[in-house]
């Protein structure tokens, strides 16, 4: 029977249901990015712009390394939906095991992993030597939480899966809200700077992980979790990789062009980069927000896949589109009239706010056509076609951005060029995923039952 937390995307008016869905993911989402943006906001305030610059320049790398064992979450979602769709029971109990215990042995991984390659990879990215070292040992500590960060996002996908935005959002606040007063302590009464704001990070998401997995112990609902029966189940895990690990070297890649794109900043010194720092901080509100219709474009398809309702599929893309749009060049439009303002929450210095306002005037007034563009791969991807999206995403997107680096930037090396990739880059992927959409999805009505 179905619970009160959970949503048939099956049947039913499908605007009402993917907002019902996706808005109190947004809420979420963005809850995460204010927690995070304390990280920046309390060491900008009070340690200074080079520790606001080293905790800042660590987030395309740290995306770099952790995509590939997030997109394999996206994996566990997507079958999960369709389990769900089709009422496949043991599909659910073999799928929920062997993704609890997936994502402790990848957080595993990424602790050695991380620890490790810190220093050599920030090295590589040109980290300024007044920034590197603060860097190295923020990126040691935040990867200590791994383990947590990608247990509580298998768990979430789970729950999300079967329309429960509810309890992860909680869970989210209750964990973030422990960051911040945890940030202001260890900075503020102990004097840790950049490493008070990673361990305070790390505490917290230790926390959202132990809910959302004491969640699945004592729910009587599908997705139960009994820590005895935890295994890697070989089916459930090939289909995990099949879906996800294309989704993960996607992400993967593509923060290659971020990786990029962020050395190029700092080639510009550390007040440049703090000034992108809290750019990005303050586009990733409308990036999150955006983000919620990508994953209900991509569950909602799933599950219609898994009940086989094949006249259902093009207009949840329809309506994801339609939704995607006016959050992104709403939501875009406000950070942009506000931005000022908002860059003197992360930062009073003059300079900082100039490299800030620089990037967010590109961004924000055409990041809508980011979240075009993940729209269209998450219908895809929910089609269980996740390879093609990967290659058109990394062609059209991270292959233009690199070949922009090296061409059009080296041209004319300015911020302005540089931040130009993005929209240029967004643009024409999402045109090439609406006609791979349309391929793949002539091609699986063909072979659905009539």
């Amino acid at each position: 029977m179905k619970k009160s937390n959970e949503i048939d995307m099956t049947t039913g008016p499908l605007i009402s249901k993917i907002l019902v869905f996706s808005i109190p993911l947004m809420i979420s989402g963005i809850l995460q990015l204010l927690f995070n943006a304390a990280d920046i906001i309390v060491v900008g305030q009070f340690v200074g712009p080079q520790a606001m610059a080293a905790v800042g320049s660590t987030g395309s790398l740290n995306n770099l390394i952790v995509n590939i064992f997030l997109g394999l979450s996206i994996g566990s979602s997507v079958l999960m939906a369709r389990y769900y769709g089709a009422h496949n029971k043991e599909g659910i109990k073999d799928l929920v095991h062997t993704s609890i215990l997936l994502s402790t042995v990848s957080g595993l991984v990424l602790v050695a992993f991380g620890s490790i390659l810190a220093r050599p990879l920030l090295i590589v990215m040109g980290s300024p030597d007044d920034v590197i070292d603060q860097s190295v040992l923020y990126m040691r500590i935040v990867f200590l939480g791994m383990p947590a960060l990608l247990t509580y996002d298998f768990g979430a996908g789970i729950l999300r899966a079967i329309g429960d935005t509810k309890r992860p959002l909680l869970y989210l606040f209750i964990s973030g809200i422990i960051n911040v007063c945890l940030n202001l302590f260890f900075v503020i009464v102990f004097g840790l700077g950049v490493a008070g704001v990673a361990i305070a990070t790390v505490t917290s998401q230790y926390i959202s992980a132990f809910l959302v997995v004491l969640n699945m112990i004592r729910t009587e609902s599908v997705y139960k979790l009994n820590i005895r029966e935890l295994r890697i189940k070989k089916y459930q895990l090939l289909q995990i990789i099949r879906i996800g690990l294309p989704a993960g070297i996607q992400g993967a890649l593509f923060n290659i062009s971020n990786v990029l794109i962020q050395s190029s900043v700092n080639s510009f010194g550390s007040i440049a980069m703090a000034g992108n720092a809290a750019a990005q901080n303050i586009e990733g509100f409308v990036y999150t927000a955006m983000n919620s219709i990508y994953q209900a474009s991509t569950n909602f398809t799933s599950q219609n896949v898994g009940a086989h309702k094949k006249e259902r599929i093009t207009p949840i893309l329809l309506s994801c589109i339609l939704l995607v749009s006016i959050i992104g060049i709403t939501l875009g439009s406000i950070a942009l009239f506000f931005s000022n303002d908002f860059l003197h929450i992360y930062s009073t210095d003059e300079e900082v706010i100039k490299y800030g306002l620089q990037r967010m005037s590109i961004i924000c007034s055409t990041y809508f056509l980011c979240g075009l563009m993940d729209t269209a791969c998450g219908s895809i991807r929910g089609m269980g076609y996740s390879i093609a999206p990967t290659l058109v995403s990394l062609t059209g997107a991270c292959g233009l951005r690199i070949l922009w680096i090296f061409t059009v930037f080296q041209l004319n090396r300015t911020l302005f060029t540089l931040y130009l990739s993005y929209p240029v880059s967004w643009a024409i992927t999402f045109i090439a995923h609406i006609i791979c959409y349309s391929y793949f999805f002539k091609k699986w009505k063909a072979k659905e039952p009539a």
